[in-house]
């Protein structure tokens, strides 16, 4: 079977994180109905969980749904990852497919432009995470040399009463 008339039957599993409770369920609906509107892609199933409280984070809920979806392509099936960040991904069917070298390039080129977008971001944040540490560093120091100077003044200034009460 071509993957041009392939259908591809998985199960997501998409997992929120968030305070309150209400509103992680409610981010986890906004997705679900995002990937609905993406082109070749139909939701079969879907279920949202009970939002739960984490131990170690008072007021800091997690949730996660199941969502069974059949799209057009593995190229559509990759751009869903891609966008959505599934933490579990299961295909269903079929078991065995063919692919084109054309559609398996395309695939490839797609993924190969999506990691070159999220390597550009991560080097863009690694740039500005160094110059705002430089800038705090700067910041501590002139505040340390601010915060010192009239310290030592008033300490010279006491030292000389100190001696002229001697005398």
């Amino acid at each position: 079977m071509s993957s041009d008339n392939l259908r591809i039957h998985a199960v997501l599993i998409i997992e929120v994180m968030g305070r309150p409770p209400e509103n992680v369920t409610a981010a986890l609906s906004e997705i679900i109905n995002k990937i609905s509107e993406e082109e070749g892609t139909s939701i079969i199933s879907q279920k949202i969980n009970e939002p739960i409280e984490l131990e170690n984070q008072k007021g800091l809920y997690t949730n996660y749904a199941e969502v069974e979806i059949e799209v057009k392509s593995p190229l559509v099936l990759s751009g869903l990852m891609f966008r959505y960040m599934p933490s579990h991904v299961e295909v269903i069917s079929p078991e065995n497919f063919y692919m084109t070298n054309v559609n398996y390039t395309e695939l490839l080129s797609e993924i190969t432009r999506r990691l070159h977008v999220y390597d550009n971001v991560a080097r863009v944040l690694q740039m500005e995470k160094s110059i705002v540490e430089k800038k705090l560093a700067e910041l501590s120091q002139n505040k340390l040399a601010i915060e010192t100077k009239p310290k030592e003044k008033l300490v010279k200034k006491d030292s000389k009463k100190k001696q002229v009460k001697k005398k």
